[in-house]
């Protein structure tokens, strides 16, 4: 299994339940083919620029295992989320 990182920011105007609700999603996603690490909740954040209008988002990173396949899958779930404007998955194990 390789080591990951996942940072993604949730829209600020969601209201706390439903960010609790997407971060868990999240953890589901990556728990049906890797683990789960490290989860850090940033909280809310100034973007250093605007997104979709938006000045500011709510930051939480994911360190994960997981194997080759599953950062796609991820990846792919996230860009229909209407919840997470934006998202990055590192490989932490690349030079």
């Amino acid at each position: 299994m390789i080591n990951y990182e996942v940072m993604f920011i949730l829209d600020p105007t969601l209201e706390d339940d439903k960010k609790e609700a997407t971060i868990e999603t999240v953890k589901e996603i990556i728990g049906k083919e890797g683990e789960v690490g490290n989860v850090d909740v940033w909280g809310m954040r100034k973007l250093a620029y605007p997104i979709q209008k938006k000045t500011e988002g709510y930051y939480v990173v994911i360190e994960f295992k997981a194997e080759p396949t599953l950062p796609k899958e991820l990846d792919r779930r996230m860009k229909i989320s209407d919840n997470v404007i934006r998202h990055l998955i590192i490989n932490k194990e690349e030079k």
